[in-house]
């Protein structure tokens, strides 16, 4: 992203915040245009504009100005959203914290608007109240999507079309289905883990008998992320 000698203004979250000096800090944010580390001045000085806006789980629109500098500097915030609803959940603060910290470390040099995508529906969907469970599956498909490194949900091991009519284990060394007239997964598992990876979230939240097929899809999807 080359946006030397230039200001730029764009909307997105702080993922990390690094005390800098005597006030600073460092922050990275993920935004549309990917990942950027902006150093914020005087941000932790009482009567600071910008502390309020560079909050984690806040969506904000920020101004930042490139120069010759290395790290570009944050020159305005303010806040469109705070995600107040996940402090009030470990659970769900403990999860968007791990999101934040694992999109910062797989989004560096790069421009994927998806992993701010992820961001954004997965803290929504925390402060709304949608199953953890579900967001944390959503968000680990879509991450290794955008990574690169998405699970084939359409052919087995030997390279046929996953049949509606067939049942399927997941082998984890080759990282595909393999057809078993025992298997764990069948056409309806297989339908919701493809919606998962490729539908927004709200949207998934909403698909029937979503309860009676998340608690061993969940156990699946962390094993195709290798957690």
């Amino acid at each position: 992203m080359n946006i030397a000698n230039k200001d730029i203004k764009t909307f997105g979250y702080v993922i990390k915040r690094t005390n800098y000096g005597e006030a600073d800090r460092i922050l990275n944010l993920i935004t549309p245009l990917g990942k950027i580390s902006v150093i914020a001045k005087g941000v932790r000085k009482e009567k600071s504009k910008l502390a309020g806006s560079v909050e984690l789980f806040t969506l904000a629109d920020f101004m930042i100005h490139k120069g010759k500098s290395d790290i570009a500097v944050l020159t305005s915030a303010k806040m469109c959203k705070y995600y107040s609803n996940i402090l009030k959940s470990f659970d769900r603060m403990e999860l968007a914290g791990r999101i934040l910290k694992r999109v910062g470390v797989v989004a560096d040099s790069s421009d994927n608007a998806d992993y701010y995508r992820i961001v954004d529906q997965s803290l929504m969907a925390l402060n709304d109240g949608l199953d953890v469970k579900l967001v944390e599956s959503w968000y680990l498909l879509n991450l290794l999507k955008a990574m690169g490194d998405e699970v084939n949900l359409y052919r087995d091991q030997a390279g046929a079309k996953l049949d509606a009519l067939l049942r399927y284990n997941f082998d984890i060394q080759d990282n595909c289905f393999i057809a078993n007239e025992n298997g764990l997964y069948g056409a309806d598992e297989i339908k919701l883990l493809r919606l998962l990876s490729s539908t927004d979230l709200v949207i998934v939240s909403r698909v029937k008998n979503l309860d009676s097929l998340l608690d061993e899809l969940f156990k699946l999807v962390r094993v195709m992320a290798k957690m």
